[in-house]
């Protein structure tokens, strides 16, 4: 079964993600990674209405948004996105 959710970055530098029960406002910038570029965060937001913060990275390949996102002190997880529309 898979998960769903969704990642939006917008302008200024600035988005939101909700994946299941964690939501968080992010602030992002675009910087070099390899050959390419990748998308940078540090994003705050709640998980279960418990205040939760971190940082996440994510990179286009194969046509889909994919990255990770980290727990400040706790977890980490992957993620992988494709464009709505």
């Amino acid at each position: 079964m898979a998960d769903y959710g969704y990642i939006a970055v917008r302008e200024h530098n600035l988005g939101e993600f909700q994946f299941g029960t964690v939501h968080g406002d992010i602030d992002y910038h675009v910087e070099p990674y390899q050959e390419t570029e990748r998308l940078e965060f540090s994003w705050e937001g709640e998980a279960e209405m418990d205040p939760v913060s971190g940082r996440g990275w994510a990179i286009i390949q194969d046509g889909q948004l994919q990255g990770r996102l980290y727990f400040h002190e706790g977890d980490e997880s992957g993620f992988v996105a494709e464009k709505e529309g």
